[in-house]
């Protein structure tokens, strides 16, 4: 249990850092963008802090592996598309609205593809977790999957901390 909540306080120390230094900054500048080795370590930040959240027994850890890897997987993808945005030339702003629109519908689609990926994965672990720790799956897979949206535990429509047992994966972006 100490030891779960250590890896917990760490990785939330890590994201923390990046917005106490962000938070610094000078006033008004655009923050850096994070680097490709940035996202990773945060991503397994997160990913560890699910794992030890959730507190898993030894006979639940055989379900953790494809949900880790379907994690993993979407994290090296958003890493390369990340890169690859910053490779092109933006648009300008405010040109091309119906374009603005097709992109933002693109990304839509790609993130509900993610996250079928990821509550296929998810599904044998979830149904083999008890009901306290599907209290904290809730939240702590949010903050896992989309770290823009994750509040860890905050309870608001659309949220998926506050959403019923099994809908972890459900609903609109």
């Amino acid at each position: 249990m100490r030891q779960s909540l250590l890896v917990i306080a760490t990785a939330f120390s890590l994201c923390g850092a990046a917005a106490a230094q962000a938070a610094n900054a000078e006033p008004f500048a655009h923050p850096p963008h994070p680097s490709a080795q940035d996202i990773a370590a945060f991503s397994d930040a997160r990913i560890a802090a699910l794992k030890a959240g959730l507190q898993l027994k030894s006979d639940q850890e055989k379900n953790w592996p494809a949900l880790e890897t379907a994690l993993r997987d979407i994290a090296k993808a958003r890493i390369a598309h990340l890169a690859e945005r910053r490779d092109k030339a933006p648009p300008a702003p405010d040109s091309d609205a119906l374009g603005a629109l097709q992109r933002r519908a693109q990304h839509m689609v790609a993130h509900a593809g993610e996250l079928d990926k990821i509550a296929a994965a998810a599904k044998p672990l979830y149904d083999s977790l008890d009901e306290a720790q599907k209290r904290r799956f809730g939240a702590l897979v949010e903050g896992a999957v989309d770290p823009h949206r994750g509040h860890m535990g905050g309870h608001h429509p659309g949220h998926m901390g506050g959403r019923g047992p099994g809908e972890f994966g459900a609903g609109p972006d």
